[in-house]
């Protein structure tokens, strides 16, 4: 069963990895708007983040069934 908590953890998961498909946009573009560094290091975060928070949700909904 999805909790608050869990919801915010899939939230999370969802933002982080719409930046990474939009950082990796950015990058292909060729001019980021923030510059590539800026959007390079945002990608580098945003990935692991994703995973991070996907499984963290998937594991507290298993933990409330």
């Amino acid at each position: 069963m999805m909790t608050p908590k869990s919801g915010a953890f899939l939230a999370g998961s969802c933002i982080a990895g719409i930046a990474a498909v939009g950082s990796v946009f950015e990058l292909s573009s060729g001019a980021p708007q923030w510059g590539t560094v800026a959007t390079a290091v945002t990608l580098a975060l945003s990935i692991p983040l994703t995973v991070v928070c996907f499984f963290a949700a998937v594991r507290d909904a298993r933990a409330n069934l």
